[in-house]
């Protein structure tokens, strides 16, 4: 179904109508475990139009036998795992990709995340030899299913434990460029991907930039919660729908992922190193102070060191993520 809005987008490519789309999780509408300028979209969309995205996951098999009745694991989810081949070096059930009409290399896509649902009762949280940040600690397999209270947000780790709810999406990306062909959804780079960064809730923006024609945007991973650093390599995993505006911003030239959340904007840096990491991070927060809010470097230095979190991400992905918290609250009104 497909439902006509109409306004205009600032920045955007020019167009001033826009639709809504519904894409949701099938064999045929999913890309296992990898992004790739060369894969085939299963949607075309224009700049500004909204897309509601279904996301699944989860091993059917592992989910019964740690626990999951047979009829809370979606039919969906066994279908994909019976008929994709067709598998990349990640592990991921990513749904796309969309291309986006108006995407070039060096455009930015803004990404607004409008709206995020909690489909399923239960997330499960795992952990398997040779992984996480401790994997020498821990070198068993295991799986536990963690029942959602949906109607309370909140997650019955157990009878004297509950943790709030924040679901987001752990993996939202494009394409990379071309020449780097087949990637893996597990490590998060310049095209975003697996970033697994908890303040992408509801009401966020994530711009991301784009290094393939038509972008070809792929979301998955969803997450009912997490914690920063996700030591044992998984948050608590579940199945989300996403509402989702796009919008092909030709005024905007990123070298890495941003996000902007009511209260705060966000730099990111994404190496193998975390403190490479943390560099990159302290760079693009300097860089969007310097862009944005017009200090000179010297002043975005200090100001990034009296008044910006800087925050460890994730440390289990390959490369290793650390996002920079700017508070929106300290710029004032010039007097």
């Amino acid at each position: 179904m497909k439902i006509l809005l109409l306004f205009c987008v600032v920045g955007a490519a020019p167009l001033c109508s826009a639709e809504n789309f519904e894409l949701k999780a099938t064999p045929k509408t999913i890309v296992w475990g990898y992004y790739a300028a060369a894969a085939k979209p299963v949607l075309t969309i224009h700049s500004s139009d909204t897309v509601r995205i279904e996301d699944v996951w989860g091993n059917p098999t592992l989910l019964e036998d740690a626990g999951l009745p047979r009829e809370q694991v979606p039919e969906a989810l066994r279908a994909i795992y019976k008929e994709v081949t067709d598998r990349g070096p990640g592990g991921h059930l990513l749904t796309g990709p969309i291309y986006v009409e108006g995407a070039e290399p060096g455009d930015v896509l803004e990404v607004r995340i409008l709206k995020i649902e909690l489909t399923a009762p239960f997330a499960f949280n795992n952990f398997r030899p040779g992984a996480g940040f401790l994997p020498d600690d821990f070198p068993s397999y295991r799986m536990k299913i963690i029942p959602l209270d949906r109607s309370r947000m909140v997650a019955r780790f157990s009878d004297s434990i509950e943790i709030p709810l924040r679901p987001f999406f752990g993996s939202m990306g494009v394409a990379p460029p071309v020449a780097n062909g087949r990637i893996s959804s597990a490590p998060p780079w310049i095209h975003a991907g697996n970033l697994d960064n908890k303040e992408l809730v509801e009401g966020t923006t994530l711009y991301i930039p784009v290094h393939a024609k038509g972008a070809l945007f792929e979301v998955g991973d969803g997450h009912a919660g997490q914690g920063n650093g996700e030591v044992d390599i998984t948050a608590l995993e579940t199945e989300l729908t996403g509402t989702f505006q796009f919008v092909v911003r030709k005024d905007m030239h990123l070298r890495w992922p941003r996000a902007e959340t009511p209260t705060h904007f966000i730099a990111m840096g994404l190496h193998e190193d975390l403190s490479e990491a943390t560099r990159l991070a302290v760079r693009e927060a300097i860089d969007f102070l310097v862009t944005e809010k017009h200090l000179s470097r010297d002043e975005a230095y200090m100001l990034a060191s009296v008044a910006v979190d800087f925050c460890i991400t994730q440390l289990v992905d390959g490369n290793k993520g650390v996002h920079a918290m700017i508070p929106k609250r300290i710029f004032t009104p010039s007097r």
